[in-house]
């Protein structure tokens, strides 16, 4: 999410209404109560900090977990940060700044990374088509990080774009993303090109439906949103589908035992589905902590 947009999700008034039923994925058990990413056993303790810690997501090996903060340190305003573990049976460690180049004197955000060392993200830098855009980068054992690669005006636009979400499924590869209010998604071409960008109809709705993260078969889709239903703020949702060709069903609030009364934002699927990560705001030790909660593949998933 773009910087303006983290801040005024950060900023949501807390509403009192009703609680909706949660939505159980096949295959799956229901997720557990969720805690603090510092109640993982071994975990740092400058996991959460004082500042603003949020847009958690784990790397595909599981050893790794990237996130936006700007406690000091950084280049300026939100940096990406990245903390890592032994195992996946184990906490994560103290964080560390990415720098530059993938950090900025902009706010960066919105990490997500891929198999192969990749690494989507938001930046507000020059340059760019608007507000805050998608970037791609890569990790090179031997040089580290590549320059970042903004995707182009095709994907990226005069608003701001937050969450970027890249899978392949059923032999084809897609990108969600938010931009302002709404949902989007586009297909890679053959050439490596982005086609054109489409709002996901099913998912969006007259309220902010922001920030998703599909599972990466494509049959599961987590988002935020404060449409009517939510528990106050942004709440999660999850919704699923047959197939990456099928519609989405319509989006059903996570319940109790993930949103709270504060709004809880940009949930991030494991590469096993097994775990969800996320921010919550207002939240115990910062302006926004990062929160986890976990679930099990049930027998003949």
């Amino acid at each position: 999410m773009g910087g303006a947009s983290f801040a005024l999700a950060v900023g949501i008034a807390l509403l009192a209404i009703s609680t909706a039923a949660p939505v159980a994925a096949k295959n799956y058990s229901p997720w557990t109560e969720a805690a603090s990413v510092e109640s993982l056993p071994g975990s740092s303790s400058s996991l959460n900090t004082g500042a603003l810690e949020g847009c958690p997501m784990q790397s595909p090996d599981g050893v790794s977990l990237y996130f936006a903060s700007n406690r000091p340190g950084g280049l300026g305003g939100l940096d990406i940060w990245v903390a890592h573990r032994l195992n996946t049976a184990v906490g994560f460690g103290d964080p560390m700044n990415l720098g530059e180049p993938i950090n900025s004197p902009a706010n960066d955000l919105c990490p997500t990374p891929v198999p192969g060392g990749g690494l989507f993200f938001v930046s507000a830098r020059g340059g760019g088509c608007g507000d805050a855009d998608i970037y791609f980068a890569r990790d090179n054992p031997t040089h580290g990080w590549t320059s970042p690669v903004n995707l182009g005006c095709t994907v990226n636009s005069p608003r701001a774009e937050a969450s970027p979400s890249f899978f392949e499924a059923s032999g084809r590869t897609f990108l969600y993303f938010s931009s302002g209010p709404d949902i989007y998604s586009a297909e890679r071409q053959p050439d490596g090109s982005w086609g054109a960008v489409a709002p996901v109809a099913e998912l969006n709705s007259p309220a902010n439906d922001l920030r998703p993260n599909v599972r990466k078969d494509g049959l599961e889709i987590v988002l935020d949103s404060d449409r009517t239903g939510t528990l106050g703020g942004q709440d999660l949702y999850f919704a699923t589908r047959s197939s990456v060709d099928a519609p989405w069903s319509t989006p059903v609030n996570a319940g109790t035992n993930i949103n709270t009364a504060a709004s809880e934002l940009r949930g991030s699927f494991s590469r096993d589905a097994e775990t969800l990560y996320f921010g919550r705001t207002p939240a115990p030790e910062g302006s926004m902590d990062l929160y986890f909660t976990t679930r099990d593949r049930v027998s003949g998933g």
